[in-house]
């Protein structure tokens, strides 16, 4: 991997991370770092869960891969704020 694919995984990882924390509601108590790892995560699980549904390349915006994505996002952001929680 070339550092200009390493510097948009983050850069997309920081996005999807940030909007999957804009979709759990309350308050996260992870810190921004958790937050681009997770994000990071679930883009590319979301893309191998896209491409397994054959949803990951269509003509214009992905969206359906874009939602799957944001989704796990969430889910990683609402579990890794509940592990910190318990402790």
């Amino acid at each position: 991997m070339e550092i200009s694919g390493l510097i948009s995984a983050i850069v997309i990882g920081a996005v999807i991370g940030i909007l999957g924390r804009l979709v759990v509601p309350g308050r996260q108590r992870i810190g921004v770092l958790w937050t681009i790892v997770v994000g990071i995560i679930a883009a590319l699980v979301g893309t191998a869960v896209a491409e397994g549904l054959d949803v990951a390349d269509t003509e214009g915006v992905d969206w359906a891969e874009w939602l799957i994505q944001i989704g796990l996002a969430a889910l990683g952001v609402a579990a890794l704020s509940r592990v910190k929680l318990r402790r």
